[in-house]
């Protein structure tokens, strides 16, 4: 199976590389390129790739808002691509419905993989640099959402252990093997806590999980 991406940056250089990289893979087909956040919005509801790379930093419209279009007219999945000192921005991508990210000086292998992991219908929450970022940049917002005990009202004590498993950046397979249960019932417990919550996918929950304070930040007192 083919996979379909669309790259939107508005450097033409960025854009020349992604395509190069991608070109050489055998299942992954470029369908496609924008150089702002309108034209990202426009060019994948023309083509609706399956993956649309997704800089933050664009002309006339922002990839954020660009991303939350996109996802919510179902015409793609999306994974940012992005410097580091984009935190911020990146925080609100991923809350705005972005399946994942990685930095810009990804290696070309990583990258190849990520885009798979996303077209797959996952969200790139496992490597640890997508958990160090919600949790730095979850540090330093102040709390937001439900508040822990609003959550205990809202979901199981079962539901409660899977949303902080997902947040520390667990697989569904290594949730079913810390909490002794079939991945099948993990994947219901977590369907259960998306519909409950009205999340999008499992880095949605992550990123609530931070918020509300359910889930810690490592190192914080």
């Amino acid at each position: 199976m083919t996979v379909r991406v669309l790259i939107a940056d508005d450097e033409a250089l960025v854009r020349r590389g992604f395509d190069l990289i991608l070109s050489a893979e055998v299942d992954i087909e470029v369908a496609g390129e924008a150089s702002d956040g309108e034209g990202a919005i426009s060019e994948a509801g023309r083509l609706r790739p399956d993956v649309v790379l997704m800089d933050i930093r664009m002309p006339q419209l922002d990839g954020i808002e660009a991303t939350r279009r996109i996802v919510e007219d179902g015409s793609g999945r999306v994974l940012i691509v992005t410097t580091f000192d984009d935190d911020q921005y990146v925080y609100d991508a991923l809350r705005a419905g972005a399946a994942g990210f990685l930095l810009k000086n990804t290696p070309a292998e990583q990258l190849v993989e990520a885009i798979r992991v996303v077209a797959s219908g996952d969200a790139l929450l496992s490597p640890s640099i997508t958990r160090r970022l919600i949790e730095d940049v979850a540090r330093h917002r102040p709390k937001t959402g439900p508040r822990v005990d609003e959550l205990e009202t809202i979901l199981t004590p079962r539901e409660l252990d899977v949303l902080r498993l997902v947040a520390r950046g667990l697989s569904n397979t290594e949730i079913a093997r810390e909490l002794v249960l079939s991945e099948a019932t993990i994947k219901t417990h977590l369907g259960h806590v998306l519909m409950k919550l009205e999340l999008r996918d499992r880095t949605q929950a992550a990123v609530l999980a931070y918020e509300s304070g359910l889930v810690v930040p490592e190192g914080r007192a």
